[in-house]
Order: structure tokens, then sequence, then C-alpha cells
């Protein structure tokens, strides 16, 4: 069945932007649009844990004065946002997905979030999050999984799974979410929609629940890469850090996706034809297999870190799929991340030679179409795969080596979406969205 659309479906922050400036519409009636829509599609997708109708009624009143009375903070004054529930929001629960946090009301914002307000944007509600981000299906959280509106029977990713929803939805125009090895952009392609992930530490983290520090990131998705950078514009430390996209040429090289997972040759055939006529590179011998181990070894480490408590404390509030992944991370001994910590900067190095000819990577996203929710191990061609480790092999190198990296749509493999991610070094962020916007994305 196709995707019904709505209030925000093929709607860009430009084209808002400017009925707002113009009077064509106000923020008032672009919340509730959005509020009528989350209270229709929302029992079906799940992609709200909390919705804020009034306090996002009240910030579109504000919005709509401050127009009113000549101010406009750019391009997020008065459009509905959701955030994912592992960001703080000041009076406005946050659970992290978890019955751990059930009625846990912050008092301050995280600082991405403080930028949202600062920049007009209004917050409808809070996004479901695999519980405490620990997981790429993002069907294991206290309010039950989200679901993917291409076919709600099917995972809409995670673990910032009901972000990606609700903007494939057409609910809002633009979530945030986090990636600590893949979270905005597994979701995102999975769900049809762009999503970014910038350098490490390039929006601040700060008041973001973690998952494990040395990976987590926050990103931001959108119905294009256009969208995302803006909207990181508006939330990044460094606001000015990106140019424009400069019409012209972008080095680009099709990074061979099976050094790092052998997948569903049709999903990769869709992502390698919008990549285009470009070279291809191979990964350097033992580097796949150097990043899965760094990333598996320091993400188990750290995130056991941040929940010893609760683990020895009340293990019987988490969801029994995320406590027996945290129990068994918690049995990971110290030598093995000594060993992990040091392999981190030679393994950058190797990867870092990959640009040396080439601007930006291009390669799938995801190597698989949406699998069904609760489905943990599958065929492909025959063979056994994991359903977590194929989701995640394509998008945890990038957290390892701390490179930006951003997904666009890419086309569909029998009605669902499929994504091309493409990588570049801190600093050429420009051209990876140049390169973005020469396909069209």
């Amino acid at each position: 069945m196709p995707l019904s659309p709505g209030p925000f479906t093929g709607r860009t922050l430009t084209e808002l932007a400017r009925d707002l400036r113009a009077g064509l519409t106000s923020a008032a009636e672009l919340t509730e649009r959005a509020l009528d829509a989350i209270a229709e599609r929302d029992p079906e997708l799940n992609a709200f844990v909390t919705v804020d109708a009034d306090g996002a009624r009240a910030a579109a009143r504000a919005a709509d004065a401050e127009l009113a009375a000549g101010t406009w903070h750019g391009p997020l004054h008065g459009v509905p946002v959701a955030v994912k529930d592992l960001i703080m929001t000041a009076g406005l629960r946050t659970t992290a997905g978890s019955r751990h946090f059930a009625e846990h009301v912050p008092d301050s914002d995280a600082t991405c979030v403080a930028r949202l307000r600062r920049g007009g944007a209004v917050i409808v509600g809070k996004t479901t999050t695999h519980e405490f981000a620990y997981g790429p299906t993002g069907d294991r959280s206290a309010n039950g999984p989200s679901r993917n509106p291409h076919d709600p029977a099917r995972m809409s990713g995670g673990s910032s799974g009901g972000s990606a929803a609700a903007v494939a939805a057409g609910l809002v125009p633009l979530a945030l979410g986090t990636d600590t090895g893949g979270s905005v952009r597994i979701p995102a392609a999975l769900c049809g929609v762009a999503g970014f992930k910038p350098a490490y530490g390039a929006i601040s983290a700060a008041g973001v629940f973690p998952l494990s520090l040395s990976f987590d990131h926050v990103g931001v998705l959108a119905g294009d890469a256009r969208d995302c950078l803006l909207a990181y514009r508006a939330l990044a430390d460094d606001p000015s850090g990106v140019a424009d996209p400069v019409p012209g040429d972008v080095r680009v090289a099709w990074l061979d996706p099976a050094g790092f997972f052998a997948g569903d040759p049709r999903v990769v055939d869709v992502a390698r034809q919008l990549a285009g006529d470009v070279p291809e590179v191979r990964l350097p011998d033992g580097l796949a297999d150097g990043l899965r181990e760094t990333y598996t070894v320091i993400q188990s480490c750290e995130t056991s870190a941040v929940h010893a408590e609760r683990l020895t404390g009340a293990p019987e509030l988490f969801d029994a799929e995320v406590l027996e992944r945290l129990s068994a991370a918690a049995l990971t001994p110290g030598w093995r991340l000594v060993r992990a910590m040091n392999a981190r900067p030679v393994l950058a190095a190797l990867a870092d030679a990959l640009f040396d000819r080439h601007d930006v990577l291009a390669l799938p996203t995801v190597p698989i179409t949406a699998p069904p929710l609760g489905l943990r191990e599958s065929e492909l061609d025959g063979r056994p795969i994991a359903v977590r480790a194929a989701l995640l092999s394509l998008t945890s190198p990038w957290n390892v080596l701390k490179l930006p990296a951003l997904t666009v749509p890419a086309g569909t493999v029998d009605g669902l979406p499929v994504g091309l991610q493409f990588v570049c070094r801190p600093g050429d962020e420009h051209l990876l969205f140049a390169a973005a916007a020469a396909r069209g994305a």
C-alpha cells in the first residue's frame, strides 16, 4: 500500500518559512495540523511517547507574536518539531523508553533543545526510542514498538525509530534523534527519510541520556538533505561550520559494502544506482573487523558503566531483551577495552587513507530492508543473518571514526525504502551535502 501523506509530506523548511513570513500560514495553524495528524496516525505508528499539545500551542502563539513584531529566528521559527525521548526537555516527561524513568520530568533542557527553542521551533512531543537507545531495531520500549509507516508490521529501525516514523508519515517536518551506532541513519533509511549524524561533538550532547559517551552523537531527521543542513546549523556549536553546497565536482567514490556485510544485492543495487557512475574503492584489509570489534567492546563497557546500579538494584524494570544484552555487555573484560582504545587511532589512520583521492564515500545505509517487528534471525540468499548485526554493519564504523554521515532516500525494494549513505572527513560537510544535492536528495 502507498504511504498515506501527512500535512508535512513534501513540505520543506524553506517553504514553511516562506509561507510563515508571508502570512500565508501561522505557527498556530501548523501546530494544529501536526497535533491533528498525530492524533489520527499515532495509534497505528506509536511514534510518540508524549504529546505536549498545551506546550506546543503556547510556543506557537509566542512564535506568531514574534513574527507579527518583525522578529524571525531562522528556518525553524514556528515549525513543529519532535524530540527523541532520550533528550531532556524541561517540564516535559523524558522516559528514555524505560520503566526506570516512567515519570521522569527534567528540570532543564538539553543544550540541543534549548537551541531549538531559541530558534523559535515548536516542540510538539517526545518520540519513541528503543529502551535507553540500546538497539537498532526500535521495537523494545516501555511504550511499545515504533512502527514503520510503509508497513506497520515492520520495524521503524532504532533507536530513533519514533522520530523517523513521525517524519516519514508527515506528522512533523523535522525531528531530533541520537546516533551511537547508526540510531539516526538506520531508522531514516528504513522509513525513507533523510538523516544526518554530524562529526562527533559538533552538536552538544549535554542533557542527552548517555548510551556510550565516546560514540554518542545528536543528529537530525527530515524529509531531505537540505532540511537536515538547515536544522544542523541551528543546533551546531559552530553554526557557520558548514557552507552552502556549491554545485560542481565532488569526488565521490563507491565503497564496496561487502567488506563490512554482504547484504541484499537488490538493496545494494538501488543504492549504487543513485550513487551514479563513480569510482569504486575497497576497505583496507582488517579494517572492517577492527572497527566491528572496537565498536562492540567500547560500547559494551561504556553502556555497562551507565547502567551498573540499575542492573544490580532494579533489573526487573528493564525490557527482558535489553536486560539480557546489558548483562552480557557487563562481562566484557578490561583487557579487551584497553586493546580497543589503543586500536582506535590506528583504525582511524587506515580509514583516513580512503579520503586521499576522494572527498565523499557512498555506500548503502542499511544492507537490508525493514525486517518484521521482533525478528532477530533471518536468512539472506540461503545464509543466516543476525538482524541487529546487519542493521548496524554499515553505520557503526563511522561512529568509531567520529566522521560525519548523511543518509538520503535512494528508492525501494518490494515497496520498502532503501537509503544511500554519504561519509566525509570533518570539515568537508559542504561536500557531503553537495553530493546529495547533485543526486536530487
